[in-house]
């Protein structure tokens, strides 16, 4: 398959899907996974290739020039051409020209507890796949032309599915995604008025969701088109509207990312923003912790993810005015969970149990040990307790508000004396009580605290910060470091998080004009490389899974931030 860039996406970069889909096309169907065709790929109880859609001229695979736009998604060839737009969450419709269309299960081979079985139903004369790996069923409708099917009721492993020859005129046919049992399809829109709703659905999230982009911003419109296409609705244990992290193979809700996600779509859609930050919360466990990660077969609560909830709760505040009680009742729980299970007898610092814990993996600061206080977590914390504390006092409750205060307080300073070393922040490892500093750009993340502070830390912390700095933004790892990998995921590429959690905190700490620099230099990143999961911190080029959401949400959070600056500093001007 011959991939070239369309007018908007590139499909071995970015899935085609619609907002509240769980299914999506891609060439991608597997981590690192590419194969010839486009599928039909499912999030449903994991990543799944359900049906390879094969384009071809007499019978024969046609090699196409494969386009995406948020609208439609083609393939086009000398003799004819396919398109494919989405009528809604669940149904696409594939209409064809000059070009036949295989259309086949993605896994040829029916076990008892695995595969496709196919069958022709009898009710509407439809076809339809049921699949042990989703659980679901996709039934295809003709609905102009001529199609034969492969394999209907065969045992075993077997080639199945529908043919389309493309030498009858025009084909057209719908497919859809549902559990047991619907009504026959029934179609109420020609393709040309499907996929013309389509694109006025895409365009009316995009115009609410950065109403302010301008030709300074070019990456803007693919940002939001990567959020919209990566939002799941309701189903298994996701509860709410939920932008997952991709729909690649990072087709998760992790309890960080999600925070990234709601910032970005805070200012536009005020109630999508905060089921993304309540969504974690609704799987909240008896002692309070938030789990690693939330998908739509499976919740994990081996690890944890650091609690910068706080942090974005006070970017997020006038979303949960109207439920003071409960977010400050779910955020205290998150809270007591570190200041209980996560501190050590006697220690006021809370402690990492492993570098999952802190989101940053493999990040060096664990190398030494994996049971850690370390400065990024503390600093976390005290924003944390600051807004319990201004939450206790809206809610006129003055003694929990003075308590929290005076628990940050404590924390602040147990930060400075114990990990504070006069020239760099320190880790301790909780068993053995050593310490031991790194070239981890995690170790500068108390800049967070911005001018709470003493300023000679603050003036400390960003020269070293600014060390990271390459030309296209903050290396995770030091690049002089011995440990530095080009592709070392949280041991020197760029990544989102840690740009806008670093960028805010330095604002905050009186450093605007390297925060200026580090988020003008990530922007024009993104507008390069697109919005993979992290970057080369040497040569800019997208690494991992290529459209994360977070990233997408991270360029949104700092181009409308920047936006809002250039303005304001016009208004003043003129």
């Amino acid at each position: 398959m011959t991939v070239a860039a369309g007018p908007v996406f590139s499909l071995q970069e970015i899935p085609f899907s619609f907002r509240g889909s769980w299914f999506g096309f891609s060439p991608v169907i597997g981590e690192k996974t590419y194969a010839q065709d486009v599928h039909l790929v499912s999030h449903q109880t994991g990543m799944h290739p359900i049906l390879q859609l094969i384009p071809t001229v007499e019978g024969v695979r046609a090699e196409t020039t494969v386009t995406a736009a948020p609208h439609r998604l083609t393939w086009a060839h000398e003799t004819g051409r396919i398109d494919l737009a989405y009528e809604n969450q669940d149904t696409v419709r594939v209409r064809g020209e000059g070009l036949g269309l295989r259309l086949l299960a993605a896994d040829p081979a029916l076990t008892p507890f695995s595969g496709p079985y196919f069958y022709a139903e009898p009710g509407d004369g439809s076809w339809v796949f049921t699949l042990y790996q989703t659980g679901r069923r996709y039934r295809i409708t003709l609905l102009a032309g001529r199609a034969e099917p492969l394999g209907s009721q065969t045992l075993g492993t077997a080639e199945r599915g529908v043919v389309l020859t493309g030498d009858g005129g025009q084909w057209e046919i719908a497919v859809e995604e549902y559990e047991t049992a619907r009504a026959p399809y029934a179609e109420t829109k020609d393709f040309e008025q499907v996929a013309a709703s389509a694109r006025a659905a895409f365009e009316a999230f995009r115009d609410t969701v950065t109403p302010w982009r301008s030709d300074r911003t070019p990456a803007a419109d693919l940002a939001a088109y990567v959020l919209w296409s990566a939002t799941v609705r309701p189903a298994g244990f996701v509860t709410r509207p939920a932008v997952l992290m991709s729909k690649h193979w990072m087709d998760k809700v992790w309890s960080w990312d999600h925070c990234f996600n709601a910032i970005a779509l805070a200012g536009g859609l005020p109630e999508l923003a905060w089921d993304q930050f309540r969504l974690v919360f609704d799987h909240q466990d008896a002692a309070g912790a938030l789990p690693d990660s939330v998908t739509h077969s499976e919740v994990l609560y081996n690890f944890v993810k650091p609690p910068i909830h706080g942090w974005a709760l006070g970017r997020l505040r006038p979303l949960h005015e109207g439920e003071p009680a409960e977010v400050y009742r779910l955020l205290e729980r998150w809270t007591t969970f570190w200041l209980t299970a996560r501190r050590a007898p006697g220690r006021e610092l809370a402690h990492y149990q492993h570098g999952n814990d802190s989101g940053w993996d493999n990040a060096t600061t664990f190398d030494a040990e994996r049971l850690v206080e370390s400065a990024d977590l503390a600093a976390f914390l005290v924003l944390q307790m600051r807004e319990l504390a201004r939450l206790a006092g809206e809610l006129a409750r003055p003694e929990a508000s003075d308590r929290w205060t005076q628990a940050a307080g404590r924390m602040r300073d147990a930060l400075i004396a114990e990990l504070w070393d006069g020239d760099r922040f320190v880790t301790r490892g909780v068993h053995s009580g050593r310490t031991w500093s790194s070239d981890s750009l995690l170790d500068l993340m108390p800049i967070v605290l911005g001018d709470e502070l003493p300023a000679s830390v603050r003036d400390l912390l960003a020269a070293r910060i600014e060390k990271h700095l390459t030309v296209f933004g903050l290396a995770t790892e030091l690049p002089t470091s011995p440990h530095y990998l080009d592709d070392g995921y949280w041991r020197g590429p760029i990544w989102a998080p840690s740009t806008v959690l670093i960028e805010d905190g330095l604002r905050r700490a009186g450093y605007a004009d390297l925060a200026d620099e580090i988020s003008a230099r990530f922007r024009a990143l993104c507008e390069k490389s697109g919005f993979a999961e992290n970057f080369d911190a040497r040569s800019g080029t997208g690494l991992r899974d290529r459209a994360y959401t977070w990233t997408a949400s991270a360029y949104l959070i700092l181009a409308a931030a920047h936006e809002h600056r250039e303005s304001a500093a016009g208004s003043e001007q003129s």
